[in-house]
Order: structure tokens, then sequence, then C-alpha cells
């Protein structure tokens, strides 16, 4: 057992004065020798530059397929009228009519509506002489419109109103329609 330990000294002792004498007389002022470097200085390209590495050449890619967007919320109706008709009868309003949510709506409804449809839902806003003139809020057939119908609407359109779901947040759409029925006197 001694005997090993003597050899162990007599080879382990020359490696470790070596190093040591080699880090000591180390110049500070140059950078260590570095391996593998690739993953430490990877050249760096702007998002609507091209790059050679990744495919098709574009450095920022597409989603994922099937990714879902934070917040997203599905809406599972066609375009057609019969699925608007659908919404209707399964979609009622989750927002309740508080003096808060129909000022919000209210809002809303001034910045989205109320160019086509006029500040008091009349079909007559400030866009109307390039435009056919939008339904108005104050007709029987607007007045028995269900929730869910003017939600079907307000989110994927009808005719030659475009969809509203991008610009304006679901819980906000309810509280819109809110608002149109507070101006149909309901």
């Amino acid at each position: 057992m001694k005997r090993m330990f003597t050899w162990a000294v007599v080879i382990l002792l020359p490696v470790v004065v070596i190093g040591g004498v080699r880090v000591m007389s180390r110049d500070l002022g140059k950078r260590n020798f570095e391996w593998p470097t690739q993953m430490q200085y990877s050249p760096a390209y702007r998002s609507q530059t091209s790059n050679p590495i990744l495919p098709y050449q574009m450095t920022q890619q597409p989603p994922v397929q099937g990714i879902v967007p934070r917040g997203f919320q599905s809406f599972h109706y066609g375009v057609t009228p019969a699925e608007s008709d659908r919404a209707g009868r399964e979609l009622t309003n989750p927002i309740k009519p508080t003096t808060e949510n129909i000022a919000r709506g209210q809002y809303i409804y001034t910045n989205y509506c109320a160019v086509c449809h006029g500040a008091t839902g009349g079909g007559d806003g400030p866009i109307i002489p390039k435009y056919p003139n939008p339904p108005s809020y104050n007709t029987e057939k607007s007045k028995n419109l269900l929730d869910g119908t003017m939600f079907h609407v307000i989110t994927l359109g009808r005719n030659n109103m475009p969809s509203h779901a991008a610009q304006v947040p679901a819980d906000d759409r309810w509280k819109v329609i809110l608002y149109i029925r507070k101006l149909q006197g309901k």
C-alpha cells in the first residue's frame, strides 16, 4: 500500500507542479482557452433578415402548428345565418348589467360601433354616405334579436359589417350588447 502511495506521489507531483507553474505564468490580459466557442459566440440575426441556418432562410419562424395563443377563447360557430340562430339559442350574456359594465359598453360602442351605427343606434353614423345604412337598433327586428345572435354578429360580422373579434375582447362585446339594450330601452 505504501509503495502504491509513493508511485502516485511520484506521478502526480510533477503534474501538479507543472500545472501550477503554467497557471501562475499565464498572461491575465488574454482570455483563457475556450472550447467549443460556437455556443457562446453564435451570430445574432435581426428578426426580419434572412438567416442561412433556419428553414426557408427566415429568422422569424411561424408558430408551431396547433399552438393556442394566451387568452384565446374558441368560438365554435360558423358564418351562416343558421349558425347565427344557433348562437342566439345557445349563448347568453354572462355579464351583469351594472353601471360600470354599461359605461364600459358605451365606451367600446363609441370607439368601434358609432362610426356606422350612430351615437343613438339609429344607423346614421358619419361614415354612412359612403356605405349603405346599417340596421337601426330601434326596429322591432333588432329589438327581438337574442343576445347570442348579436354576439355572433359582432364576433364574425354579417353582410357589410366586418368581424370585430380582433379589436374587441369577448367581455367587452357582451358589454356593448348591454349598452345596445339600454339604447333600445330594454
